[in-house]
């Protein structure tokens, strides 16, 4: 069978053949909105059970987890901790904070600490964290900070876009960006699920 290649001789320049206007467009546009719809991907149960299940277990609300698996494509593997996030003001963190983190199962826990919090320190007092280093200061060039951010990740050996970045400031929410993390989340948020 061959192609008729000749041009449509209704169509003038800057047509983009498109549908026409003729009858039949209302049924046309029926079947080509259902056909859309039909590719619209649709989790199988048990995966969907799974994967709230593994919501759970990070201390994620389900929209949250779901989101980030969206846009990275991977599992959240590890969360990435400020001092501010983490309500540390000594070495040791308040006891609602350590008992989340406790409860955190299959990802790693780092945290990024601002001076004069000394990350030998607050490592020795808090062994649920994996990994403890300083934080990038606000005087920090945007280099130096994403050196440092991806520096604890790599140290860890996880893949940067599989970590959640969870802080209080703006200037923790530029470590998302700076060290192509999965994502930020803010501190009250990410903890407000034990909240009363």
């Amino acid at each position: 069978m061959q192609t008729d290649l000749t041009p449509n001789p209704r169509a003038i320049p800057g047509h983009n053949n498109g549908p026409t206007m003729e009858r039949g467009f209302a049924y046309r546009k029926h079947c080509w909105t259902k056909a859309r719809r039909a590719l619209v991907p649709t989790l199988p149960l048990m995966v969907l059970k799974m994967r709230v299940a593994r919501a759970k277990e990070l201390g994620l609300d389900y929209k949250t987890y779901a989101g980030v698996r969206a846009s990275t494509g991977r599992d959240v593997i590890g969360f990435l901790f400020s001092s501010n996030a983490l309500r540390l003001v000594k070495t040791t963190m308040p006891e609602e904070r350590l008992k989340d983190l406790s409860a955190i199962r299959d990802a790693g826990k780092l945290a990024l600490v601002h001076p004069p919090l000394a990350p030998a320190d607050i490592a020795a007092a808090n062994p649920v964290l994996d990994a403890v280093a300083a934080a990038p200061l606000f005087t920090d060039s945007w280099s130096a900070a994403r050196d440092q951010v991806r520096a604890i990740i790599l140290d860890q050996r996880l893949p940067s876009d599989g970590v959640l970045v969870i802080g209080d400031t703006s200037l923790e929410r530029g470590w998302a960006d700076a060290g192509r993390t999965a994502g930020y989340l803010p501190a009250a948020r990410y903890f407000e699920r034990t909240a009363p």
